[in-house]
């Protein structure tokens, strides 16, 4: 089937935004060219659900160079880059995405990839994996899931003894999940706050919802650009050390009186409701830093509002009945996708080498697993930091023969 993407035009510029990404991801790029000669995804059909950056074009094609015939679709509505798209449609990838897909034509988009008699499914958020339960589909022989949404809902299928084949959990790689959700994330939500603001954080109360790694990571960005962080949690242990780190910790009701900007990160739905929104200050603004539009309750926006403009790109003003204006930054998806461009190279190089070598993982053992949920193999974990390491030119010591005896020994 043809690509269908926005404009085929676009592709010299998305080849340059492309080499940018490699010259910026030396432990995917290293692992590709390492891998290239074996070609362990010759003949392999893979289908790709991830949102379609700069940094999804370097795994993409380097899937290819594997030997992978790839069938790319997005995983927002919103995130896709045109020009990358029109690039990777250039140099042969099936790919089905432009940014500002309809609902319907989103999962057209992921139906498409998913009646390519693909092998192997990579995914980012559930939603392909889940449309091939919902289909049906026969064929897949296992697959990977990048994020932390993607993985609940992957276990619910794995609770309910539905799901039908083996899935890699790359989100729960620590290479993955210390630096792409901590740093990653906390980064890429405050450059989208800032890109769509164009306002001044030093000062303002920014109040961060969950306290998990991208929690971490937007509560310490904030602070770095001396804003007032406030957390709110429903989990006891993260409460007690978003409090040791140094943030106020408070109920979400008490916070919406006393907060300038409200971001999200918990990966749950109704938790900015209009019960907050009501109390919340005129001019407050809202982001999303979690996987789906469910975090904040747009529906509630809307409904209150008596009127909605766009203020900036891809942030709206909402008038409310109350005379307060309300701001939603990216229609309450996630920000740093609409917004900005996503995680920085230099972060995903670490989770899609996880994504490779997952996959290959998978091709070469996928017969011998079960229709589960798995960790990364410890061996992949090591082996992409490891590549990390070497790529950054850091240089580590090794444990002496004695300390291997000593770490291994129950004697003193």
């Amino acid at each position: 089937m043809p690509s269908r993407i926005a404009d085929p035009s676009l592709a010299k510029r998305g080849e340059l935004s492309y080499n940018w990404a490699y010259s910026h991801m030396p432990t995917l790029t290293t692992l590709i060219e390492r891998e290239t000669p074996r070609k362990p995804l010759a003949g392999r059909r893979v289908g790709v659900c991830l949102h379609v950056t700069k940094e999804t074009s370097v795994l993409v094609m380097g899937l290819a160079r594997l030997g992978a015939e790839v069938h790319l679709t997005a995983a927002n509505p919103l995130s896709t880059q045109d020009d990358i798209a029109a690039y990777l449609a250039s140099q042969g990838i099936n790919v089905y995405a432009w940014r500002g897909e309809q609902p319907k034509e989103y999962f057209d988009c992921i139906r498409q990839v998913l009646s390519a008699n693909i092998e192997f499914l990579m995914d980012d958020g559930a939603d392909a994996h889940v449309e091939a339960h919902k289909m049906g589909v026969h064929g897949i022989l296992g697959g990977t899931e990048e994020t932390t949404t993607g993985v609940i809902r992957l276990k619910a299928l794995e609770k309910d003894g539905l799901l039908k084949y083996p899935v890699i959990a790359v989100n729960n790689a620590y290479t993955k999940y210390l630096f792409d959700n901590r740093y990653g994330t906390g980064q890429s939500v405050i450059d989208s706050i800032l890109r769509a603001t164009s306002l001044l954080l030093a000062g303002k109360t920014v109040v961060v919802c969950g306290y998990g790694w991208v929690g971490k990571g937007i509560a310490r960005r904030a602070r770095g650009l001396d804003a007032h962080v406030i957390v709110t949690e429903v989990d006891p242990l993260k409460a007690l050390e978003a409090h040791m780190d140094g943030y106020k910790v408070m109920p979400i009701s008490k916070a919406a009186e006393l907060g300038d900007v409200f971001i999200t990160a918990t990966g749950q739905t109704g938790v900015i409701r209009g019960e907050h929104i009501e109390k919340m200050k005129s001019g407050a603004i809202l982001a999303n830093g979690g996987h789906f539009d469910v975090e904040i309750d747009v529906k509630y926006l809307n409904s209150a509002a008596v009127s909605k403009v766009e203020a900036r790109p891809y942030t709206e003003e909402y008038r409310l009945k109350n005379g307060k204006r309300i701001y939603l930054i990216g229609q309450g998806r996630i920000s740093n996708l609409v917004a900005a461009e996503g995680h920085p190279p230099e972060v995903m190089m670490m989770s899609f080498s996880n994504q490779l070598l997952s996959l290959i993982h998978l091709t070469k053992h996928h017969s011998e697993m079960q229709a589960k949920v798995y960790d990364v193999p410890q061996t992949v974990d090591q082996e992409v930091a490891r590549t990390t390491i070497e790529a950054l030119g850091i240089e580590i010591d090794e444990m002496t023969e004695e300390q291997k005896k000593y770490a291994e020994s129950w004697l003193l």
